[in-house]
């Protein structure tokens, strides 16, 4: 019996994209977590002059690395351009996920009723004020099928470009993308956490902070173009710590 022939390159069983913008110091905990060799990696950075990643780039040659024009939306639609599996996941670089994560994402794999995903939200912070956030979030998931991006996105690559692929917006890809894929049907919600940085709200104070993310996502809701409602939000300062970017949210 002759053995079977290949027609190429086995691909990948899923797809990671992640953007940054001087986020060195969380990527470099993301890529120390174990990845296994049939994901696909992809890491795209929105500043082609930070040479703070150099080192990140020479030791993880497992990793595809992109550069793109800064803007979330703009880098995950370049990185999701290359991606080559079924399912792709959408990831922030200071989202850490547990360890069966994977286990979930398959949840939306081609077969399976639903198209799209994501994880639970929960903040690093002991506060009470964070666990009240993340209920508010759960229940914002389940009654408008609104996850955000530091939730941790994953969808089927089919599926993300019958709704257009990741929308190239400056601010809100996130609830756009959310909108469209709520059209073709309810997200897979994990209970899986996806443990995400406090440090905006620790900050900015924990309900003025969430009363101003809610104003923004208001604007933005009533017609305000993200170019408008990003140019507020243009500082940037190091480290990823974009001066009220929009990025995290309730």
């Amino acid at each position: 019996m002759r053995p079977l022939m290949s027609d190429g390159p086995v691909p990948p069983v899923l797809t990671v994209v992640v953007p940054v913008w001087h986020d060195t110091a969380a990527l470099t905990g993301l890529l120390a977590q174990p990845r296994r060799h049939d994901e696909q990696w992809i890491i795209v950075n929105g500043d082609a002059t930070d040479q703070s990643l150099a080192p990140l780039r020479q030791a993880h040659g497992d990793v595809t690395w992109l550069d793109a024009p800064a803007g979330r939306g703009g880098q995950l639609a370049a990185g999701v351009a290359l991606a080559r599996a079924d399912v792709v996941l959408l990831l922030h670089a200071d989202t850490r996920l547990a360890a069966s994560w994977r286990t979930e994402v398959t949840a939306v794999a081609p077969g399976t009723s639903y198209c799209w995903g994501c994880f639970r939200l929960r903040l690093d912070a002991r506060a009470w004020q964070a666990r009240v956030i993340e209920a508010m979030v759960r229940l914002r998931v389940r009654l408008w099928r609104l996850p955000y991006g530091d939730q941790g996105l994953f969808v089927r690559r089919e599926t993300l470009a019958r709704v257009g692929g990741v929308p190239p917006l400056p601010l809100m890809e996130d609830v756009a993308l959310a909108r469209a894929l709520a059209r073709v049907g309810p997200p897979w919600r994990s209970r899986v956490d996806a443990v995400t940085s406090a440090r905006r709200w620790e900050r900015d104070g924990w309900w003025r902070r969430t009363l101003r993310n809610w104003w923004t996502m208001g604007r933005y809701l009533c017609g305000v173009p993200p170019e408008r409602l990003a140019a507020r939000y243009a500082g940037r300062t190091p480290e990823g710590d974009r001066e009220d970017d929009g990025t995290d949210r309730c």
